[in-house]
């Protein structure tokens, strides 16, 4: 096993982003519980089943499980053999703490490890952060057609959304199409031009964990993953003795999920609840307290459950690497 001594950016202005995500998100939730009338949801809360807040917490750790095991796909396939299962989880884990960065692409973060504690190259592995995102919007769209089925027209967007999808996913695949994007970034001033050659040494790697018999299991993988945490949201409107389909709830899940990542918002703070309690008072006929609350009982059980597994794996692998991140 090898080190590195590469400088990596420190990890100050990463936590400080973080602390500033959580206090931003203390203030989307003080306003949507105030919005939903606070005494309301405090008494939805009183009766609320805690049980299944724990069973969604369950739910959400499935989801990791699966991720991670596509993860070690990713890393079998661009050969990537002498990480220990113990190092590597702990090492996927560790790039939640940033996954309150915008677009989650701190989650580059988990290649800063691989380089510091086994000397991997982070153009290496840089490019599973994009195949994942892309193996999990393609699972999301699965899940908004599976969801739409729960209610007359939900074919039509999960149709466009689909159809997006696979057209990026042609793009990606397309040596020529991705050369010229690249070429194109290349040639912009500033710091594109010191992009554009990192992205050119990483699109071999991000070439061949696109390629449509690599996408497959992943896609699979992300499915099932997304759907636990569909399912996580059902359970927590059982808790509350809501009664709305699972179907819905899936729907109700992917499309806020969706729609929270592609506005680039940091975790998708404010966009995703904001999706999630409109859909629920709107399409579910779930009273606006309780889907506040439920709201904000997922975002707990998903998000924050997530960045704090994230800091705890970053406190493990330190004390199993204790140079890490201190250059």
């Amino acid at each position: 096993m090898t080190t590195a001594t590469t400088p990596t950016p420190t990890t100050g202005i990463r936590l400080r982003r973080v602390v500033l995500m959580v206090v931003l998100s203390i203030v989307v939730y003080a306003a949507f519980a105030l919005w939903g009338d606070v005494h309301k949801i405090g008494i939805g809360l009183g009766r609320f089943r805690w049980w299944t807040f724990g069973a969604a917490l369950g739910l959400a750790f499935g989801n990791y499980v699966l991720r991670f095991f596509k993860w070690q796909f990713y890393l079998a396939r661009l050969d990537v053999r002498d990480v220990g299962v113990v190092d590597s989880f702990l090492t996927f884990l560790s790039g939640f703490a940033l996954t309150v960065s915008p677009g989650k692409v701190g989650e580059i973060f988990k290649s800063i490890v691989l380089l510091e504690t086994h000397g991997v190259p982070i153009e290496r592995t840089a490019p599973i952060v994009v195949a994942d995102r892309l193996s999990d919007v393609l699972g999301i769209a699965v899940l908004i057609a599976i969801g739409s089925i729960g209610f007359r027209g939900g074919l039509v967007p999960a149709a466009l959304g689909a159809a997006f999808v696979l057209a990026l996913v042609v793009v990606v695949s397309s040596r020529r199409a991705s050369r010229r994007v690249i070429a194109f970034v290349s040639s912009l001033p500033g710091p594109f031009r010191k992009i554009g050659p990192r992205l050119d040494a990483a699109y071999d790697s991000l070439a061949l964990l696109v390629s449509p018999k690599n996408l497959v299991l992943p896609t699979l993988l992300s499915t099932a993953a997304w759907l636990l945490e569909c399912l996580a949201l059902a359970v927590i409107l059982r808790g509350f003795a809501a009664d709305v389909p699972v179907t819905l709830c899936t729907f109700f899940y992917a499309t806020s999920t969706l729609a929270g990542a592609a506005s680039g918002s940091p975790g998708g703070i404010g966009v995703t609840e904001a999706g999630l309690r409109e859909q629920m008072t709107t399409m579910g006929h779930v009273d606006a307290a309780t889907s506040t609350a439920a709201m904000m009982l997922v975002r707990f059980a998903t998000l924050w459950f997530a960045v704090a597994l994230g800091f705890a794996a970053i406190a493990a692998i330190k004390r199993r690497y204790p140079h890490l991140l201190k250059s």
